[in-house]
């Protein structure tokens, strides 16, 4: 592994401007549209919005596409509202939004979907307990991933601590990433743990990640890029300027 993890590495890493901004959104619901728009409208003024092809050519050449810093809007677990409110307005404004998915919420059948949640650590908005479905469909996954990124947070919401057995880790890393491959039709390219732990936190892990064919972990202070081979123990750091949201 290398010193990524470290204060130091962070400070190196923010003069020589490998930094971005990265803004974390749970639950984007109806009534709070308008606000997301100008929250986003305000960062599209001063950052260049970044997608996972602009992320593979930085770490090949260390160059940006644009002079501005670069920003990542992430919108985690799933929910419906991130497929009708925030895709849309990403997409007014020029965005590429990051769609951090929780493959089981997607899974779980509409009338359980609440309990799902509950149980799972997942921020529910009382405007929306009426019945409707709280997550999108794979269909709706699917149209996301046409325009923007969509990448794994494990199946169940689950962070490292919570991810004990061979089972629990395969179903949580790998099956995460098969289910949304064979949705979208793409190589899903990043994982995001509960909580935000980086790789680096766990051998254990770190092996299942590099098992399952990832490049990148996105973390609460940094995305990380995974070199192969498979076996090695060394990844690239770039520290991110994050607005935590977990």
């Amino acid at each position: 592994m290398s010193d990524g993890l470290t204060f130091s590495a962070h400070r190196r890493a923010l003069m020589a401007g490998r930094h971005v901004r990265v803004v974390n959104y749970h639950n984007t619901v109806a009534s709070g549209r308008d606000a997301l728009k100008a929250a986003l409208a305000t960062y599209a003024e001063s950052f260049v919005p970044l997608s996972l092809a602009d992320l593979d050519v930085f770490f090949a050449t260390g160059a940006w596409p644009d002079e501005r810093p670069g920003f990542f809007p992430v919108f985690y677990e799933g929910f419906r509202n991130a497929y009708e409110v925030a895709r849309p307005v990403c997409e007014e404004l020029g965005l590429t939004g990051w769609f951090a998915i929780c493959t089981g919420f997607i899974d779980c059948p509409p009338a359980e979907q609440e309990v799902f949640a509950r149980s799972h650590w997942l921020e529910l908005a009382g405007e929306e307990l009426d019945g409707r479905r709280l997550a999108m469909t794979w269909d709706e996954v699917a149209d996301v991933a046409a325009e923007h990124v969509v990448f794994a947070h494990t199946a169940n919401h689950t962070g490292i601590a919570d991810t004990v057995t061979d089972d629990h880790l395969h179903r949580e890393v790998a099956d995460s990433k098969l289910r949304l491959d064979a949705a979208t039709g793409q190589n899903s390219a990043a994982f995001a743990w509960l909580w935000g732990s980086p790789y680096g936190s766990s051998p254990r892990h770190d092996d299942a990640l590099r098992a399952a064919g990832y490049r990148y972990v996105v973390s609460n202070t940094m995305i990380q890029r995974i070199n192969p081979p498979p076996g090695t123990a060394r990844c690239d750091t770039h520290a991110a300027e994050a607005v935590p949201a977990r």
